[in-house]
């Protein structure tokens, strides 16, 4: 046999060595870099809901919030087949709470910072915010201060109107509340709603104060 034919033979029957304490050592390396970056997120959120812990307790629905407001057209996505306005009323997704024009600045205090599902009822009271397995609460209608469609709030980025964004006021802070309906055509509707509700409860507290001052 050949020198050339004896190295080929030789070279074929050996199999490449794994390493596997080196492997091991780079799997072990990155399952504790994960966990320290989880643990870093999770000191974050607690130290964000620590600056936040001025925030009052959430209120509730009261027991006479009324039946759900109707919208102001029919609703393709929404109109029953014997056709009139539907109530308003929606399933989707609560998508987080940030400071009010300022959409990075995330709201964690409260429950605000858990995203879940969501049931939304808007009545003349106010926004019922019901939220399985979370902390669900009430916006009362003095409380609003107008809806608007955006496409992005903390930790969630969507297509342009993807998202209805509700202001409402609670303490001494102005929050930006971000929902997805499952049917995102309705966003529009409660745009409208939400605002018309809003603009006609400033407008009759406005009234009542001017009226109060000049007695």
């Amino acid at each position: 046999m050949t020198p050339s034919l004896i190295h080929l033979a030789e070279a074929q029957k050996s199999a490449p060595v794994t390493d596997w304490a080196a492997r091991i050592g780079w799997v072990v390396g990155l399952l504790v870099f994960i966990a320290f970056v989880y643990w870093l997120m999770r000191q974050g959120w607690k130290w964000r809901g620590t600056l936040q812990g001025d925030l009052p307790e959430l209120p509730s629905a009261p027991a006479d919030a009324g039946e759900a407001r109707l919208t102001a057209g029919p609703s393709p996505a929404t109109t029953p087949s014997g056709g009139g306005k539907p109530p308003l009323t929606m399933s989707g997704r609560y998508h987080g709470s940030t400071t009010a024009g300022q959409w990075l600045d995330r709201i964690v205090a409260r429950g605000l910072g858990t995203r879940s599902r969501v049931e939304l009822t808007l009545t003349d009271q106010g926004l019922d915010v019901v939220r399985p397995g979370a902390a669900s609460f009430f916006v009362p209608a003095a409380a609003l201060r107008g809806a608007r469609l955006d496409k992005g709030i903390a930790g969630k980025v969507l297509t342009e109107g993807g998202l209805l964004i509700v202001t409402w006021r609670h303490g001494d802070r102005e929050i930006d509340s971000g929902f997805r309906s499952d049917r995102a055509a309705d966003h529009a509707a409660w745009v409208e709603a939400l605002n018309a509700l809003s603009t006609t409860h400033t407008t009759t507290t406005t009234e009542h104060t001017e009226t109060e001052g000049a007695r």
